[in-house]
C-alpha cells in the first residue's frame, strides 16, 4: 500500500514516526545528508526504535569522497562500474543502457541482507543497518572479470572484439536470417569433435591446428572464428536451434524482449505474472526466488501515488477532522491530488 507524506511539515513527520513504531523496516534511497537533516538517519533511529531494520540503497555508497554524489544506474553502475567502458566491440561504441538493470540487482542483495537483519532482530531484539550502493553491486557481478584485469599479461584486454576471443566457442554468431546466437562450450577440445560436423567441417577433426593450445599459441582467434562464422551463415536461426538442441549443443537464440515475454519456458518457471491494471491485463516479472513448501502469493500491482493515504493514517490513529486538517494543509495527498500531474 502507499502513503504520500510532507516530511518538511511537522504533522508529517510525525506520522511517519507513528508508521516506524509499528514497522520492521524503514527503507530509504535517499543520500546521507538528506537522512540527517531530516533526522531520518541511522544513528537518530535506532534510539527510538531498537529493533528496526534500517536499509539504505545509495548510488555510491556512504563512505568515501563520492559518497553525496546523485547517482542512477546509468551512472554508477554501468559507466562508473565497468561495464559500459569495457563490454562492447572494439572500435564500435557502448552498448544502449537497460533502465533498472542495476537497481534491481542490487535490490536483490539489499533484500538477502535485510533477511538476515530481520532474523537476528527476532533472535536478538536488536536491529541493523543494512546498505548496498550501485557501485559496489556492479563490481560485484563482475567479479571474475574485474579480478582477472589484475592480470595485465593474460588474456584479452577489454573492450575487445568477438574475433579475439579467448574461446572462440564461447561467442556470438549470425545466421543466415540475420539472428544473433550464442554458444557457449568451456571445454573447448571436448566439444570440438562433436561440434565441427554439425557446421559441415568433419574435415577439421582431428585437425592439430584448432585445438585451444595451438589456436592460443599461434593467435588463430580470428581465423577460428570466421571459419564458424562463415558455416552459421549457411543455415536460420530455427535450423540452427533444431540441429543444436538435438546434440546437446549448448546454446540460445538472442532473443528480443518481445520474444522473452512470450517465451514458454520462462512462464513454465514462473518468471512472469498476468497482472490487471487500471489500462488492462500487464504481463508482469516476478522475482527469480522461490521457497518449496510456502505458497506463492499472488503478484499484487505497486499502489498509485498516495492511493492508500487516507485508510493508512486512519489505521495509525488520526481522527476524521484530523485528517480533513492536514489534507487542505498539505500533509498528505492522494492519488486524486496527484493523478493529473503524474498523467493518471
Amino acid at each position: 500500500r502507499g502513503v504520500v507524506l510532507d516530511l518538511k511539515s511537522k504533522k508529517g513527520m510525525e506520522a511517519l514516526h507513528r508508521l516506524l513504531a509499528e514497522a520492521d523496516v524503514f527503507l530509504t534511497n535517499w543520500r546521507p545528508q538528506a537522512l540527517v537533516k531530516l533526522g531520518l538517519d541511522y544513528e537518530s533511529l535506532k534510539t527510538l526504535y531498537p529493533k528496526l531494520v534500517f536499509g539504505v540503497f545509495t548510488g555510491y555508497g556512504e563512505e568515501g569522497p563520492d559518497r553525496d554524489l546523485p547517482g542512477f544506474d546509468f551512472t554508477a553502475y554501468f559507466a562508473r562500474g565497468g561495464f559500459m567502458g569495457s563490454l562492447y566491440q572494439k572500435g564500435t561504441e557502448p552498448i544502449n543502457l537497460v533502465p533498472g538493470l542495476g537497481d534491481h540487482q542490487a535490490g536483490i542483495f539489499l533484500c538477502a541482507g535485510i533477511m538476515v537483519a530481520l532474523f537476528n532482530a527476532a533472535r536478538t531484539g536488536n536491529g541493523d543497518k543494512v546498505s548496498v550502493n550501485l557501485l559496489h553491486s556492479s563490481i560485484f557481478v563482475q567479479g571474475i572479470a574485474i579480478q582477472a584485469a589484475q592480470y595485465k599479461d593474460m588474456g584479452q584486454n577489454y573492450p575487445t572484439s568477438r574475433f579475439l576471443a579467448d574461446n572462440p566457442f564461447n561467442n556470438f554468431y549470425k545466421t543466415k536470417d540475420d539472428r544473433f546466437m550464442q554458444i557457449s562450450m568451456p571445454p573447448f577440445d571436448l566439444y570440438y569433435p562433436r561440434f565441427m560436423p554439425l557446421i559441415g567441417r568433419e574435415d577439421l577433426v582431428g585437425n592439430p591446428r584448432y585445438t585451444i593450445k595451438n589456436i592460443t599459441e599461434n593467435k588463430l582467434n580470428h581465423e577460428f572464428c570466421e571459419l564458424v562464422d562463415n558455416a552459421i551463415q549457411t543455415k536460420s536461426a530455427s535450423e540452427w536451434a533444431e540441429i543444436f538442441t538435438e546434440n546437446e549443443i549448448p546454446f540460445s537464440v538472442a532473443k528480443v524482449w518481445e520474444e522473452v515475454l512470450e517465451d514458454p519456458q520462462a512462464w513454465a518457471v514462473g518468471a512472469f505474472s498476468s497482472v490487471e491494471y487500471p489500462t488492462g491485463h500487464r504481463t508482469m516479472i516476478r522475482p527469480p526466488v522461490y521457497i518449496k513448501g510456502s505458497i506463492q502469493p499472488p503478484y499484487g500491482r505497486a499502489p498509485l501515488l498516495g492511493e492508500h493515504s487516507e485508510q493508512i493514517l486512519r489505521e495509525i490513529g488520526y481522527r476524521e477532522e484530523e485528517l480533513e486538517e492536514m489534507h487542505t494543509a498539505g500533509v498528505y495527498h492522494t492519488w486524486d491530488d496527484l493523478k493529473e500531474a503524474c498523467g493518471g
